[in-house]
């Protein structure tokens, strides 16, 4: 079934990235937003070269790869009793990774190869001083992704991210955040890379386990980036990413507007289900409208009838106050 259509804005003669942009709370493609870096112009006549740049720039650090046999069809995901992979993960130098890539290109029967979320200043420390968005305030984590014919399931993450791509074309499937419950996640505490991840194959859909799948893809927005596009991908927005060529390298920002003092909301939610969700129905009921008292629909006429000076632990948190409220938390969870 088909998805929803996508913002595609011309992105090509851009100096800077609009607020509205970096803010927005839904898929933008940035068409032709990177298309002027050195290592994307190099790509378009000599692939070879644009890898010769990448590889200039490798610190020489081993990078955590991904290595999975033909037959998983570029599809990294779980066995089949959910209680391990498909993949091997390794350590292994990028430059032997990229001899990899390109002995492989043309062979359809290549196994799948994939290196994600390397971090660009510590093994790649020279490459964003040609290749680079115009980011500095916000102060961003810069990663490589390189592989082949790869596909990621559906998963999210909590920073706002562009995604630029450098060589080889991505698809990009995506879908809002209140599509959980259509998506089927799947294990917490067992995960391919550290975030849970649909166990829908969105390109095969198993209907009979997955019924309500079909009702997140009418719901999802699909990005085809070629080589030089780029992608805002909102937080906490699902994605499902393809890499469709021989050779695919993707730069990605991340970044958050939220002092990390404040701390992972995952840790609210695991707590949360030590705490709450074993509770009966009314008492968890009764919990629900405390956190969309305190928590999800508190405003400033929320807690106006106390004083100032009196808020504690209500008023706006800082660092002093989340300092004070984890120490509190440690201390009751050692009980």
């Amino acid at each position: 079934m088909a998805a929803s259509e996508i913002h595609v804005v011309d992105a090509q003669d851009w100096t800077e990235i609009p607020e509205s942009v970096l803010s927005a709370t839904e898929p933008v493609i940035l068409r032709g937003l990177v298309a002027n870096w050195p290592c994307v112009s190099l790509q378009r006549d000599d692939s070879d070269a644009a890898l010769a740049m990448l590889a200039e720039s490798y610190s020489g650090r081993p990078v955590s790869t991904f290595l999975g046999e033909a037959e998983i069809k570029g599809r990294f995901f779980y066995d089949e009793e959910l209680t391990g992979f498909n993949f091997l993960q390794l350590e292994a130098r990028l430059d032997d990774v990229i001899a990899k890539l390109k002995e492989h290109r043309g062979d359809q029967y290549a196994p799948a190869i994939y290196v994600g979320s390397t971090n660009l200043d510590a093994w790649l420390p020279g490459f964003r001083t040609q290749n680079d968005l115009p980011l500095d305030a916000l102060d961003p984590v810069a990663s490589l992704w390189i592989g082949n014919k790869t596909r990621v399931a559906p998963h999210f993450d909590l920073p706002q991210n562009i995604a630029c791509c450098v060589m080889g074309r991505r698809r990009f499937t995506l879908f809002p955040p209140e599509q959980i419950e259509n998506l089927y996640v799947g294990p917490l505490d067992l995960t391919p890379a550290g975030q849970p991840i649909s166990l829908v194959d969105f390109d095969d859909i198993d209907t009979r386990l997955f019924p309500k799948a079909e009702t997140a893809l009418r719901h999802a927005v699909i990005a085809d980036l070629e080589p030089g596009d780029a992608l805002l991908v909102p937080s906490m927005w699902w994605h499902q990413v393809e890499a469709l060529d021989d050779i695919n390298i993707l730069v990605n920002y991340w970044w958050s507007t939220v002092p990390e003092f404040l701390g992972a909301p995952s840790d609210a939610l695991l707590h949360a289900m030590l705490s709450i969700r074993g509770l009966p129905k009314p008492q968890k009921d009764a919990w629900r409208r405390f956190f969309d008292y305190y928590i999800f629909e508190a405003d400033a006429l929320t807690h106006q009838h106390i004083p100032e000076s009196a808020l504690g632990r209500l008023g706006a948190m800082d660092e002093t106050r989340a300092k004070r409220a984890r120490a509190l938390l440690l201390n009751q969870l050692k009980r």
